[in-house]
């Protein structure tokens, strides 16, 4: 083989692997992910805030076990006028719920 057709050859293979693998790019290969950190999600004005949006702003206002806490529950923590005092029952109530789902299947028939 000639370097000639070699190049031709790598030409064809470049091609068919940019029309078949282009919109899949790795973090290696894509030149935006140079150490940067990922964007927040931006809520758009139509819409309302997803949950992943509201557990940032949970988290920002430093409300633990906000992971667990659902999206309803997230909002009216978020609200201007929620006392600490009704955040501290709404996490309660939240981590006792996510709780009630550990445990041994023996145990959960037992309590129902």
């Amino acid at each position: 083989m000639t370097a000639k057709q070699k190049k031709q050859q790598k030409e064809m293979l470049d091609k068919l692997h940019a029309k078949y693998y282009s919109k899949k790019k790795s973090k290696a290969q894509d030149p935006k992910a140079s150490g940067k950190a990922p964007e927040k999600p931006k809520a758009s004005s139509n819409e309302d805030p997803s949950r992943n949006e509201l557990m940032l702003q949970a988290k920002a206002k430093g409300v633990k076990n906000f992971r667990v806490i659902n999206k309803k529950e997230l909002v009216e923590i978020l609200k201007e006028g929620t006392t600490q005092e009704r955040i501290n029952e709404i996490v309660t109530g939240a981590v006792t719920r996510w709780k009630a789902g550990w445990g041994k299947k023996k145990q959960k028939s037992k309590e129902i």
